[in-house]
């Protein structure tokens, strides 16, 4: 998607460590397109003992040797229990470990609970926030999806906050507006410096084991209008900037025809990204977009 303001209007800033903006000059109006780096997380969920995952990581690592670090984001995120064992094959590695959820409090009584400061320590760089069946099965909602990304700013972790629609949502025409909801009450409080810093990874819930598909057309529709929501709220130049991933039952068959629409800059990985050469394959196929 282009975003357009006269000439006359400053930007906030001309790049990221995440892309790069392409700009000129058309009929007055000053024309940008943001470059952005691929980013591919694999969402173990709840799979994947200590050394299980640790046999994939190792496995992963020689499958995505020959990529390079400047055109992906490779980003694994292990059950809480498996990233002790992950962390020290990761360290220094072009895969970076995420984990699966965050609380809102550095410590205290929330038992179950993993903070911000243990996730740091354990060798963690992103945090999801926000996913779909956090939502649906144990009552996460955007006011805590919300104080859990505030947590994870601070701590420096780099969130990827999921949003979503329902299968009734989305037959009741209600996208945009449960889309609009997520965002502004998951957002709330950031200023556009933080927010271009946050992936956001959209999951069409409704098309999730569902039997029903979500074109690369239909995703790209979705996509390009959360970013013009981003738009509003925080700036065209930071909705440029901020990568938005595909979280639809991604796979090497069409990573690379979803990777290649403009406003989807990688993807949410579930089941395929629990067997090495099927996850390369998968973010080989999404870079040849």
């Amino acid at each position: 998607m282009d975003f357009r303001r006269t000439a006359a209007e400053p930007w906030f800033f001309t790049g990221s460590d995440t892309g790069f903006y392409e700009i000129e000059y058309r009929n007055g109006w000053e024309i940008r397109q943001m470059s952005r780096k691929v980013i591919i997380a694999g969402n173990w969920k709840m799979n994947k003992t200590g050394s299980e995952g640790r046999a994939l990581v190792e496995a992963l690592l020689k499958e995505v040797a020959s990529f390079s670090e400047s055109e992906v984001d490779i980003v694994v995120c292990p059950p809480f229990t498996t990233l002790a064992q992950v962390a020290p094959v990761l360290a220094g590695t072009k895969v970076k470990l995420g984990a699966q959820n965050v609380h809102w409090a550095d410590n205290g009584a929330f038992t179950g609970e993993v903070s911000a400061p243990m996730l740091k320590e354990a060798g963690v760089e992103y945090v999801i926030i926000g996913h779909s069946e956090r939502r649906q099965y144990f009552g996460e909602t955007d006011e805590t999806v919300n104080r859990r990304l505030q947590a994870a700013l601070k701590a420096a972790l780099k969130p990827i906050v999921c949003i979503g629609e329902s299968l009734e949502e989305r037959e009741g025409g209600r996208t945009e507006a449960v889309l609009r909801q997520q965002i502004r009450g998951g957002f709330a409080g950031l200023d556009a410096a933080a927010m271009a810093g946050v992936v956001v990874a959209y999951e069409p819930v409704w098309a999730i084991g569902t039997g029903r598909t979500a074109t690369p057309e239909m995703a790209e529709e979705t996509h390009a209008f959360i970013r013009s929501e981003l738009a509003a709220l925080f700036g065209a130049e930071c909705a440029a900037a901020v990568r938005i991933q595909y979280g639809g039952s991604m796979k090497a068959a069409n990573a690379r025809e979803l990777v290649a629409q403009p406003d989807i800059d990688g993807g949410l990985i579930g089941g395929a990204a629990l067997e090495a050469a099927g996850f390369a394959k998968l973010i080989s196929e999404a870079l040849a977009r």
